[in-house]
């Protein structure tokens, strides 16, 4: 229609949730939106919503992206080898981490550590993407024959894990020491794994 400006949505959700990433929810001012996407407060509102409603939308998008990547790494040996798969769903954290075009850290990690200063509808959404992730671990690691309450515990630890990596990347560390994270990790696992047997 002549006189209103188009806009690929998707282009502007994830320069909308780069911003919020690197800056935190509460530390993003409209006027940072709109610089990030390009669009105009008016636009911002009528195409999105209010800030909150938008920081939903993203903190949806990155837990759908990062969630299909951590779900493809854990069914990529789930019952055969475990281990791989694991290992794999780390690879995906750390791939992440070290892609240059997106900011340290984790959007839901960020989120998770912020609950106690944000609303209830945003400090939901990032306990349900935590607990999604614990979830799907626990489906693989039961798969992989570990005891129910082992797999539930080894799925809350490697969570744990997870999301510290985007705490420590944050706070500076190398890659050297995130994967050394990992690798501890990963060798507790590969005890229990064995003990099962």
């Amino acid at each position: 229609m002549a006189g209103k400006k188009q806009f690929d949505v998707d282009v502007v959700l994830d320069a909308a949730m780069i911003q919020f990433w690197r800056a935190g929810y509460a530390d993003t001012s409209l006027d940072d939106l709109s610089m990030a996407t390009g669009l105009n407060r008016s636009s911002l509102y009528s195409s999105f919503g209010d800030k909150e409603s938008l920081y939903l939308r993203c903190l949806d998008r990155y837990a759908l992206r990062y969630g299909d990547r951590y779900e493809q790494a854990l069914s990529s040996g789930v019952s055969s080898e475990p281990l791989r798969a694991i290992r794999a769903f780390f690879d995906v954290t750390l791939h992440r981490i070290a892609d240059p075009d997106v900011p340290d850290g984790c959007l839901v990690a960020q989120t998770a550590m912020a609950i106690p200063v944000l609303s209830p509808a945003i400090a939901a959404r990032a306990i349900e993407a935590v607990g999604l992730q614990r979830a799907r671990l626990r489906t693989a690691l039961h798969t992989a024959e570990l005891a129910e309450g082992d797999a539930e515990d080894y799925a809350t630890h490697i969570t744990a894990v997870n999301q510290s990596l985007a705490v420590m990347s944050r706070a500076g560390a190398s890659r050297k020491q995130l994967g050394a994270i990992v690798d501890i990790s990963m060798s507790a696992l590969s005890q229990a794994l064995r003990g099962q047997g």
